[in-house]
């Protein structure tokens, strides 16, 4: 069951789920509203490689804006830091989002129990388009859990995305063994 916008605010008062910095008038009625951090990156390779470690090259958002290219794999930022003790979060992009062309994950909507960071946003875009730092880009929905979490993604040791950065943070997929 996802939560409404009581409940959300009853789980925020608990400290079961933390939005830093929140603002009342990003809650709708079962979800929160998170905005583009004015961090960006993009791999400096031309082929990446699931076995080793791709590097990216960090940059800002000017107050003009910046245009995102097709072809290109951008890694945005939220502005806000979260945490969520006993839901599970999934991160869904806004519809005035979508209907500029732009996707903000690839396969990485869901979290877990005891994630706490800024969520890193794998976007790409249809046709070439201007961005904003602070412009609304998507929703977090949270979801009830059934049954107790035997360890929280924060506490876990494979866990790869605990360092707290309000940076982008590339694919750490050549920290597994295959």
């Amino acid at each position: 069951m996802i939560l409404s916008d009581k409940a959300i605010l009853e789980a925020i008062a608990e400290k079961h789920i933390v939005i830093e910095p929140y603002d009342r008038n990003a809650l709708g009625t079962n979800s929160y509203d998170v905005h583009l951090s004015r961090h960006l990156a993009t791999y400096e390779g031309k082929v990446l490689d699931a076995k080793k470690h791709n590097t990216v090259r960090h940059f800002e958002i000017p107050n003009e804006g910046h245009v995102l290219e097709p072809g290109t794999v951008y890694l945005g930022s939220t502005l806000e830091y979260t945490e969520t003790h006993r839901h599970v979060p999934f991160l869904e992009g806004k519809s005035s989002v979508g209907r500029l062309g732009i996707d903000i994950h690839a396969t990485a909507g869901k979290g877990d129990v005891g994630f706490c960071n800024h969520w890193t946003l794998e976007i790409s875009v249809a046709q070439p388009v201007r961005i904003y730092a602070g412009m609304p880009i998507g929703q977090l929905i949270y979801f009830y859990v059934e049954g107790d979490i035997e360890t929280l993604y924060n506490r876990k040791a494979s866990a790869k995305y605990n360092t707290r950065s309000p940076l982008p943070m590339e694919s750490m997929m050549w920290k597994n063994a295959f």
